[in-house]
Parts: C-alpha cells; sequence; structure tokens
C-alpha cells in the first residue's frame, strides 16, 4: 500500500520539483498540493492522507499554526517538516505543535523518502544536523540548571532500563538495534516501548522524544 502524501510550499517551484522526486517512487502517492492553509485543510477533507511534507514559512498562516490544526483535526495524519530553519527554537516548536519529524530542505533524496516511510509507521525521524542542534539546544539548558531535579536525580516515573530505552528511542535506534546494543530480545525492547507509551501518557514514538528533550534525557 502506497504512503499518501499532500506536499505543502507557498514556492511552486520547490511543490513542482519534489512532485517530480517523490511522484518516481511506486510506495508514494501525491495526492495534492497546497501554499496555504484553507488549501491543505480542504485536501484533508477531501482525500485520505497519511504524511504531510510542511514547510514553515507560509506567509500570512505559518507552518507551525497549520500543524497544531491538522494534528487536532486529523490526529491519524502525520506532519513531517521539510524546511531550511535549522534554529532550535523552530524545531521544538514544530514538535510542539505536533509534528513527527523534521528535515532541512538541503537533504537528499534517500534521507527524504526515509523520512517519508518513517513517520507513516508513527516512528519519528530527524536530520542528522537536527538531532545536534537538539542536542546543543539541550545540553544549553542543562548548562542553565533548567532541568527538573531532586538532589541531582531526574524526576521520572521510569526504571533505569527504560531509561536506557527511551534514551536510545530518542536518539533514532530502531528496535532491532537497541536490542543488540542493551543485549536484550527485540520482544522486550517492544515492551519497554509500551509501557513507555502508558506510563508517560504518549500517543507515539514523537510523544517520547518530546518527553526525553524536556526532561534532558537526551
Amino acid at each position: 500500500m502506497s504512503v499518501k502524501v499532500i506536499i505543502v510550499d507557498d514556492h511552486r517551484i520547490i511543490r513542482v520539483g519534489l512532485r517530480g522526486l517523490l511522484e518516481r517512487e511506486t510506495d508514494i502517492e501525491i495526492v495534492g498540493e497546497a501554499e496555504r492553509a484553507e488549501d491543505v485543510l480542504k485536501i484533508l477533507a477531501d482525500q485520505k492522507v497519511d504524511v504531510v511534507l510542511m514547510d514553515i514559512d507560509l506567509g500570512e498562516t505559518d507552518g507551525i499554526k497549520i500543524t497544531t490544526q491538522i494534528r487536532s483535526q486529523h490526529p491519524d495524519v502525520f506532519v513531517l517538516g521539510l524546511t531550511m530553519h535549522e534554529e532550535p527554537e523552530y524545531i521544538v516548536k514544530m514538535l510542539e505543535a505536533g509534528a513527527s519529524g523534521y528535515l532541512l530542505k538541503n537533504a537528499g533524496r534517500d534521507e527524504l523518502l526515509a523520512a517519508i516511510h518513517a513517520v507513516a509507521k508513527g516512528d519519528s525521524y530527524f536530520s542528522q544536523k537536527v538531532s545536534a542542534t537538539l542536542l546543543q539546544a539541550v545540553t544549553r539548558n542543562r548548562q542553565a540548571g533548567g532541568l527538573s531535579t531532586s538532589k541531582g536525580k531526574l524526576q521520572t516515573p521510569l526504571s533505569d532500563r527504560e531509561l536506557e530505552v527511551l534514551r536510545l528511542i530518542a536518539q533514532e535506534y530502531s528496535n532491532p538495534e537497541i536490542a543488540e546494543k542493551l543485549f536484550i530480545s527485540i520482544r522486550t525492547v517492544d515492551t519497554h516501548r509500551r509501557n513507555l507509551l502508558e506510563k508517560l501518557q504518549v500517543k507515539n514514538t514523537v510523544g517520547l522524544v518530546k518527553y526525553a528533550l524536556e526532561k534532558g534525557i537526551i
């Protein structure tokens, strides 16, 4: 089954280029293009959509606000930020709005395809540059004393093992990679992942990553 995608960008040449690139893939279907918020919401009302490729700079209504609307009105639709902005404040705001991933426009074809397929499955995806920017921002917050701690210990309902698994999830390790790294079975990793979702009251991997960032776990 193909991944149904909407391309959202206020520059037509970008939309045309992305469409041309993605239409070559047999497992991706472009179901619409949009340059304004109302265009995106209209397509979502009429079409089955899996992933929205979302630029941030869209004129009067930015992509962050539209992402919030999409996630509120269409919780089964995942948003992948695709933008030139690599500043941490934009990345964090997109994640807070509900985006499942964040990719810079200088990404290559293979990375774009990997990101689309990852978020379509409910996973998160951050480019290497974005991950580095987030880690730098977290480090600065930690040095500034911005973490919630008690007597030097992180305040969290998670066990030490769950914290290990969460840290690796946030660093984009797959379940098999986590299992190999921690010398446990993939089934055990799956169990930890389910427990993390339940304990932290989040819906998907994006929620786990946001928690890890907010608590300074990575």
